[in-house]
């Protein structure tokens, strides 16, 4: 039992923490870019670090993508609900951990049951942005696609990386020899 709950709750609590820091960065990166670029290089906060991540997640599956000016308005749906959601679960992130030592065993149990509800509301907005730009994908950025998401499910915390196809060989070698 113990184990059937961990392996369900360290998915989901991972998952909620991969969002949490986005909201500070989105705070953090409203000064104006001549402030910060004026400043002393200094080292990046953990918001800005989770901001940044969701940026170059955005930017990296746009180019592997190779996402059209046709594809755009979808694009663009996809990638701003990528950014609030990230947001959006920052900011919980944050007010929850502000509450934290006020909070009894039944009140984190609860703030925890509304972080996971968040999560699985902006997961079913961000699956209706997805569908709708992956219907406006060529058959060979679904393939792409396709391959990216394959990745991702097999290692959900790692960015998806390009396969080398393979050898004509390995896979021959394997339908003849059981023929």
């Amino acid at each position: 039992m113990k184990n059937t709950i961990r392996k369900t709750a360290v998915p989901v609590v991972l998952s909620l923490a991969m969002f949490a820091g986005a909201v500070f960065a989105q705070e953090g990166s409203t000064a104006p870019a001549s402030a910060s670029s004026a400043a002393a290089p200094a080292a990046k906060t953990h918001a800005e670090r989770r901001a940044d991540a969701v940026e170059q997640r955005i930017n990296d599956m746009h180019t592997q993508l190779k996402i059209t000016d046709a594809q755009s308005t979808q694009w663009n749906a996809y990638a701003q609900t990528m950014r609030d959601n990230a947001t959006k679960a920052a900011s919980a992130f944050h007010d929850r951990s502000q509450k934290m030592s006020t909070m009894n065993a039944d009140d984190v149990m609860k703030s925890y049951a509304e972080l996971a509800q968040m999560h699985a509301d902006d997961m079913q907005k961000l699956s209706s942005a997805w569908s709708a730009l992956y219907a406006a994908l060529s058959p060979d950025q679904k393939q792409i696609a396709d391959d990216m998401f394959h990745n991702r499910a097999a290692h959900p915390h790692s960015m998806p990386r390009k396969h080398a196809a393979k050898p004509a060989s390995a896979s021959s070698s394997a339908t003849t020899s059981g023929t």
